[in-house]
């Protein structure tokens, strides 16, 4: 499926050494503009990785900023891996822009915390609730019917990363007991879901929690998913009905994980919760 290097984040990471090289220099990004001949918009997208820069721009700006030769190759040679192509690249013509980077960040997480106060997470539904979620979400936001099966392909392909054998994706869940009860599609379908609940929550890297109905409520908010990154900071991924955005300023970041732990805290254990998800798969049937 997908190697585990992935080109979202080495775009990140190349964005973010050139912009403290810049700074380094201490020019700003209209200074490096008026120098190479851009628009200062070039200069943030490359930076912020909103834009696969050519090679040709990657040494331009290393000349600007006068790099030596043994870091120059050193973020030429991490252009050459950011612009290689990722499997969710396939599908950017009929996603979101948040949403694939988000596929390629999760391709290199080492731990992802998710809170769900609504429906079963992407990265442990089946594919039968997926399309009824998705076809639920269709019928307002009214994407294009190809837009239904690219969802539920891609919601299917990026489950990859916690069940690959090699260092797979350690996932930490915390999700209401009301996602239990709240029907997605036929009783069979619900079934089949709450069953792959159980299944995967025996899996080393994966801890289900639910936090019961009668408990406490700690956080008052919408779905968040946490990810740590190697060799570059946490970043929250925050998902609306219209769009979706990346939370990554430090203190905000470190909010959210507090947030978690305080949803941990008062949710039911791994085990109580397995044995929740069991009776309350009794219900649809």
């Amino acid at each position: 499926m997908s190697e585990r290097g992935s080109p979202t984040l080495r775009r990140r990471r190349l964005g973010q050494e050139l912009r403290r090289l810049r700074e380094r220099a201490e020019l700003t990004g209209d200074q490096v503009a008026a120098q190479l001949g851009w628009s200062a918009a070039k200069v943030s997208r490359i930076e912020t990785a909103k834009t696969s820069p050519r090679k040709a721009d990657v040494e331009a700006l290393l000349e600007a900023y006068e790099v030596d030769s043994g870091q120059r190759q050193e973020l030429l040679d991490l252009h050459r891996d950011a612009v290689r192509k990722g499997w969710w690249e396939d599908y950017q013509s009929s996603l979101p822009h948040e949403y694939t980077t988000l596929l390629g960040l999760e391709v290199e997480a080492t731990l992802a915390r998710n809170w769900e106060p609504q429906v079963v997470p992407g990265l442990l539904q089946t594919e039968e609730y997926a399309l009824e979620v998705v076809k639920a979400v269709q019928s307002i936001t009214r994407f294009a019917q190809g837009g239904v099966r690219s969802r539920v392909e891609t919601r299917m392909a990026r489950q990859e990363i916690i069940l690959r054998e090699e260092e797979p994706l350690t996932l930490w869940v915390v999700m209401d007991e009301s996602v239990l009860l709240r029907g997605f599609g036929s009783a069979a379908v619900m079934r089949g879901q709450l069953d792959r609940l159980v299944t995967v929550s025996q899996r080393p890297n994966i801890r289900i929690q639910v936090l019961p109905l009668d408990a406490g409520h700690p956080v008052n908010t919408g779905s968040f998913l946490h990810l740590k990154l190697p060799e570059f900071h946490d970043v929250v991924y925050l998902e609306s009905l219209f769009d979706a955005r990346f939370v990554e300023e430090e203190e905000t970041v470190y909010g959210y994980e507090i947030a978690f732990g305080q949803l941990q805290a008062e949710a039911l254990d791994v085990d109580a919760s397995r044995e929740l998800i069991q009776k309350s798969i009794e219900r649809w049937k």
